[in-house]
């Protein structure tokens, strides 16, 4: 991946809905060989989809909430009934497993307050926790989808 390659991923992390001409135009290429870098940086897998996203507070999601859980079973069939269930619910828009005393951290959007509390419910009733614990974001001042370009890929040999 070349500085071209990560001009294309810039333009098109900002806005996929530029066209081709206009992206060839400013990575300093003719629309064919900017269309086939495009079309490699998506067979490797670099450009996974092609995406809208959505504005949470039109969609009535205003409240982003924030849940750490540490489990007593770190085993491999509890984590895929955690996986599924996490996987079910789709209030749930991150899951992460962590290390350090916080085994797992969900990012949850949901109208209000009692919403959250019956996906709370839904989890505990389906697995056995140490701990939950809920943070509730009181200002979103930077959120982004756009990753950062410039880093060299790792070399897979």
């Amino acid at each position: 991946m070349d500085s071209k390659d990560r001009l294309i991923l810039s333009l098109l992390q900002r806005d996929v809905t530029l066209g081709l001409q206009t992206i060839a135009s400013r990575v300093g290429l003719s629309p064919t060989p900017c269309w086939r870098r495009i079309q490699k940086l998506e067979q490797n897998g670099v450009i996974r989809a092609k995406v809208a996203l959505l504005d949470k507070a039109q969609l009535n999601l205003g409240v982003t909430v924030f849940v750490s859980i540490k489990t007593s079973s770190h085993s491999q069939a509890w984590l895929e009934r955690f996986k599924q269930l996490v996987s079910d619910i789709p209030e749930i828009i991150e899951a992460h497993r962590l290390s350090g005393d916080v085994d797992y951290l969900l990012q949850i959007v949901v109208p209000d307050i009692d919403r959250y509390d019956v996906i709370y419910k839904k989890l505990i009733e389906h697995l056995d926790f140490a701990d939950i614990s809920s943070a509730f974001a009181m200002e979103t001042f930077k959120k982004t989808t756009e990753l950062p370009t410039d880093y060299r890929p790792k070399d897979n040999r």
